[in-house]
């Protein structure tokens, strides 16, 4: 990064400072934002069935492999994959999501009385537990651009697709959930503009301070949302001397005054050497294929005969708002609760955070960092993940953060997981398992610059961190 750039980046990432540190905005009051959520929802009709699978309309399951395609070809498929791995070298077929396009999740940015606001979206979803969710400015497929489903436009798409001049202060490609999904990558955005733009009742401005506040609702920013925001740059001024709150450690955490337990490259090198070193074979083949390893279609499920891991379900939309009034689709649900628990410590009095190498069926690059503990209790085989004994039983005095969010109600219906940030002491060895590393929250921001390091689970518990202050 040469002078010029560097010194650009750190000013976006004072006024990022600037932002977050503000509660009060004559743009938004925080205190508005219940009230214009509850409006918007009784403004506007949304309406979610479950259907059978025979009421699904331009769907249908392919003669021949059983795979579930639209008849466009186009927004996404669920289809057979066969994995195996040198831990586990049984090769399975499961269902899987396939979703080849790039999607977009773009935030607007723009300064009210030298702060920075963030362009909100009160979008519902037919996989959210409470329809209305706080989401990006623009939240889209690639299929959505094209306008395949004959709908209305998406509004602001053209501040973030070959804009002469546009101002950027975040681009990157960054996956989603691969247990569910296949190579799945959206672009995430953030661009500043300083013009006025006509907005209707959907939208509003708010600082990145009160979304942080928001952060500590259940089931209120979506998850587009947290993923854009974990990957915005940070700059902390040096905490007041003597300050030992869990607050003051993570700003030294970001600002990356004291020396890290590890520089950047052996940061990187950990998971390299996973990448080069452990086996994930992916095989795409027929949805039918999965039959042989538990799974079951039904009139109205795909769901494994264990009832175990997640099912394939249809629902029907009704939605005013939306750039289609009524479709139907297929949604996964998942059978029970997750995890996502993100360890952290002070080490020579730095904030450092355990972060592990996780390899799921569908990662597109064998590993990403993912939290410390990253499973569902409910569906343990008896043998517990490292560390989670350590997260579940962790003291109320030990948890910084303990909320449940919803992962994304577009392909998801009802995903739920426990976010969790527990501090640990001096009780806890620096030393780690292979595949583990101690990063500070600064190495970690830096890594979000790039894709395919955090995996979307480990972004989220960055943005909810930084809700704990």
């Amino acid at each position: 990064m040469g002078t010029v750039e560097y010194a650009v980046h750190r000013r976006t990432a004072e006024r990022v400072r600037v932002s977050a540190d503000t509660l009060d905005s004559p743009v938004t009051a925080l205190a508005e934002v219940p009230r214009w959520l509850e409006e918007y929802h009784r403004a506007h009709r949304f309406h979610v069935e479950p259907i059978p699978f025979d009421r699904l309309r331009r769907w249908s399951f392919e003669p021949g492999t059983g795979d579930l395609r639209h008849e466009t070809g186009r927004f996404f498929s669920v289809e057979g994959l066969r994995t195996s791995s040198d831990a586990d070298p049984v090769a399975r077929v499961q269902p899987i999501i396939v979703q080849p396009e790039v999607g977009l999740l773009g935030i607007l940015a723009r300064e009210f009385d030298g702060v920075l606001h963030f362009l909100m979206q009160a979008k519902p979803e037919p996989g959210n537990v409470n329809g209305l969710q706080i989401s990006p400015t623009v939240q889209a497929t690639r299929s959505n651009f094209d306008e395949v489903h004959h709908g209305r436009s998406t509004p602001f798409l053209d501040h973030f697709i070959h804009r002469p001049g546009r101002r950027v202060l975040i681009d990157s490609i960054q996956s989603e959930q691969g247990d569910w999904f296949l190579h799945k990558r959206n672009r995430n955005m953030v661009v500043e503009i300083d013009t006025d733009i006509e907005a209707d009742a959907a939208f509003r401005w708010l600082t990145l301070g009160q979304i942080r506040r928001l952060m500590l609702q259940d089931d209120l920013v979506n998850m587009d949302t947290r993923s854009v925001l974990a990957c915005l740059p940070t700059a902390h001024g040096t905490p007041d001397d003597g300050d030992d709150s869990f607050p003051a450690a993570l700003r030294r955490s970001l600002y990356g005054e004291t020396a890290p337990l590890h520089d950047l490259h052996a940061i990187t090198s950990c998971l390299t050497d996973v990448r080069a070193l452990r086996v994930l074979r992916q095989q795409s083949v027929p949805l039918d294929d999965a039959r042989r390893d538990g799974w079951e279609r039904t009139g109205s499920a795909i769901r494994h005969r264990s009832g175990r891991h997640f099912e394939i379900m249809a629902v029907e939309v009704t939605a005013e708002r939306r750039e289609v009034a009524s479709w139907t689709q297929p949604l996964l649900r998942p059978c029970s609760q997750g995890l996502a628990a993100l360890i952290t410590r002070r080490i020579n009095g730095v904030l450092h955070a355990l972060v592990a190498a996780r390899s799921e069926v569908g990662t597109l690059n064998v590993a990403e960092f993912g939290p410390t503990v990253q499973c569902r209790p409910d569906e343990a085989d008896g043998q517990s993940p490292p560390y989670l004994d350590r997260v579940l039983t962790a003291g109320a005095d030990r948890v910084r953060y303990d909320v449940v969010q919803s992962e994304e109600g577009g392909r998801f219906y009802h995903a739920r997981n426990r976010y969790l940030v527990v501090e640990a002491g001096p009780e806890l060895d620096t030393g780690c398992p292979p595949g583990f590393c101690w990063a500070t929250f600064g190495q970690l921001t830096e890594l979000l610059a790039h894709g395919n390091y955090l995996n979307v689970e480990l972004r989220t518990l960055m943005a909810c961190a930084h809700a704990s202050y």
